[in-house]
């Protein structure tokens, strides 16, 4: 079954050359995310189009994802809300150790567990409009789609308790300043920076691409010693690829071009400041 055919209707994909765009199209429910919704997003990111390089994730509407579906939660038990909430984290784990990069294209309402499918793409892009927020405290619940894990890579754990405490709202400088948005646009040009963006990471060799979404993570999180010797062993399997032979050969002989600033907005963090 097609990547196209396997899509749920809150999901619409498009193509741009060698980049996916997946759209969430429930903007009559700012691109709250339903069962039917979430399952869709696993089964194209277990199985993506295999023309695809990069993924876009955007959403129609004035919103990326104002979170879970409250509907959902009526009725359900303890083991049921056990059983949903892994559903969740093997779902959003599919976009974060895909075989592609994905970057998310964020605006208006990035709450709950919009924050948390936000968290797990790889580069993330912040309108004007976007503004981040963990509105589970207030509502008599605890985050279930990954936010624990992954929010706190990104804020630390101060910044993400402040968020469900108190019910604090970041705007799409603070965001940015705080690590959820790794660059900043503005309104309406957020899909225009991701394609570009993903364009540049099309690029890249997927040997390269996939160990900076496997290997890097992993390294990252490891004892030193240990990260240093998955680094060592990542270094020489990308090495001994023939792209990665051709490439520097490419570039020794002069005919690859040098490192030059990128036609990119700038780091959010830079931005923000």
């Amino acid at each position: 079954m097609t990547a196209e055919k396997n899509l749920p209707a809150s999901l619409s994909l498009d193509r741009h050359d060698d980049i996916a765009v997946l759209t969430l199209s429930r903007p009559a429910k700012r691109n709250a995310l339903d069962d039917a919704t979430v399952l869709g997003l696993g089964r194209f990111f277990d199985a993506p189009p295999a023309w695809a390089k990069a993924v876009v994730l955007t959403a129609d509407g004035d919103h990326f994802c104002a979170g879970l579906d409250l509907s959902e939660l009526v009725g359900r038990d303890a083991v049921q809300g056990l059983h949903h909430s892994r559903m969740w984290h093997r779902a959003f784990e599919r976009v974060e150790a895909g075989t592609l990069p994905v970057i998310a294209v964020l605006k208006g309402a990035v709450v709950g567990g919009g924050l948390e499918l936000a968290a797990a793409a790889h580069l993330r892009i912040a309108e004007d409009s976007a503004f981040f927020a963990l509105p589970e405290g207030e509502r008599g619940l605890f985050v279930g789609g990954g936010a624990s894990v992954r929010v706190p890579r990104l804020t630390g754990v101060a910044l993400m308790a402040d968020m469900m405490l108190t019910g604090r709202v970041l705007d799409a400088d603070e965001g940015a300043a705080a690590g959820l948005a790794t660059y900043r646009t503005a309104t309406g040009d957020g899909l225009a920076t991701a394609l570009a963006l993903a364009a540049r990471v099309a690029r890249n060799s997927p040997v390269t691409n996939y160990a900076v979404i496997h290997a890097l993570p992993r390294i990252a999180g490891a004892p030193p010693e240990t990260g240093l010797l998955l680094e060592s062993l990542m270094a020489g399997v990308a090495q001994s690829s023939s792209e990665a032979k051709d490439r520097m050969n490419a570039f020794l002989s002069g005919r690859a071009a040098k490192v030059t600033p990128a036609p990119v907005p700038a780091p959010a963090a830079e931005e923000a400041r």
